[in-house]
């Protein structure tokens, strides 16, 4: 493949990607990682979820060769 053909596939991508990203409604936020009032809380779900059940207790372990 020529570098032209290379260069003109990879614009078509980001196109078609640009415009999927803007005709396709999507809340994306670029901004990174959030901190501070703007960042989702998860401490209300996990109030809101059932407890883990508790796990089995642990098989005898093997005795030890000496």
């Amino acid at each position: 493949m020529s570098n032209r053909a290379i260069i003109i596939m990879v614009l078509v991508l980001i196109g078609a990607t640009a415009y999927l990203l803007i005709k396709g409604d999507g809340d994306i936020d670029m901004g990174g990682e959030k901190h501070g009032a703007e960042a989702a809380h998860m401490e209300d779900a996990k109030k809101d979820a059932p407890a883990a059940p508790a796990a089995a207790p642990a098989a005898p372990a093997a005795d030890a060769k000496k």
